[in-house]
């Protein structure tokens, strides 16, 4: 009997534990100590609500799955047919090979294949690694197609800082600007954050905040990466996720809807470009055709407990 999730990756250092699956690369457990940082799934069940799956070649939402890229039109299959939209990638439910599997890392790959509304070959690979400092994720994605391609990678975690619901958590979130969105999650505008309540700037609790929105202008450090944490103040208790600078984004959602119970974890999702990005464009890579300079990119995330 196989499980749901397909074949199961357990990796383990100085007190962290993940369980990565064949199925879509996803990061089914983590826990420090025995306590959950991510709001994962059981083994016998799939990972509703995209629970920690990669979202490649584009993470969340392209409107009606319709896009034009080098004077092609092409069409996606709608994935969110109540919102007419293409979701989350290509990659999700595919079975992803073990590439090496030691005590503290795994790595698999994918080849996606050209097919209807993305005629482009791609080589996936995905790195997870445990170390004293939490966990490391490297996405790299390789054209092996004869002309460019569009490419935006993604991430779909649940942090966790105790059993919920999330309005008692501390929320810090270094990001200035918020997407404006319409009844489909489609990007309208924008808007600072200053003065709003979606400004967790400085950490302060979640309250009755619906949060469903994208984050940008993310502050950094000198090394250009940025921090995320939420923490159970009664506790201290709480999971931290840091992006690299090829993440412009994250996707911050409260888990108030498609959860059995609601607000009880919340998705902090890096994302090398927003929502709807293969039709604005905006912050989109596009990949060199195969052998040139280019037809490759890597980028990195990771999380790691509240210290």
């Amino acid at each position: 009997m196989v499980a749901p999730s397909g074949d199961q990756f357990e990796i383990a250092a100085a007190e962290y534990r993940a369980v990565v699956t064949e199925c879509g690369a996803t990061l089914r457990l983590l826990e420090h100590g025995g306590r959950p940082l991510v709001r994962g799934f059981a083994e016998d069940e799939t990972a509703t609500a995209a629970r920690g799956q990669l979202l490649v070649p584009w993470p969340n939402r392209i409107r009606d799955g319709a896009y034009t890229f080098g004077g092609e039109d092409l069409q996606l299959g709608l994935t969110e047919p109540e919102l007419s939209n293409a979701s989350h990638g290509l990659v999700r439910w595919a079975a992803w090979t073990p590439e090496e599997h030691a005590t503290s890392s795994v790595s698999l790959s994918y080849r996606l294949m050209a097919q209807s509304g993305y005629p482009w070959t791609l080589d996936l690979h995905v790195l997870f690694d445990l170390s004293a400092d939490g966990l490391t994720v490297t996405q790299t994605a390789t054209n092996l197609s004869d002309r460019p391609a569009p490419y935006a990678s993604g991430a779909h975690p649940y942090l966790s800082a105790g059993p919920g619901p999330v309005d008692g958590w501390e929320l810090s979130l270094p990001a200035s600007l918020r997407l404006l969105s319409d009844e489909r999650q489609i990007p309208v505008g924008e808007e600072d954050v200053t003065g709003t309540v979606y400004d967790f700037r400085v950490a302060r609790p979640v309250r009755d905040t619906v949060l469903d929105h994208a984050f940008g202008d993310l502050a950094r450090d000198a090394d250009g990466i940025a921090t995320t944490q939420v923490r159970d103040p009664e506790t201290g208790q709480g999971a931290t996720l840091w992006v690299d600078r090829h993440h412009p984004w994250l996707m911050v959602f409260s888990a108030d809807k498609g959860w059995e119970t609601p607000r009880t974890a919340l998705a902090v999702e890096p994302m090398t470009a927003p929502p709807d990005a293969f039709r604005s464009g905006r912050d989109l890579v596009t990949l060199a055709p195969a052998g040139e300079p280019g037809d490759e990119v890597s980028v990195s995330w990771g999380i790691r407990t509240v210290e």
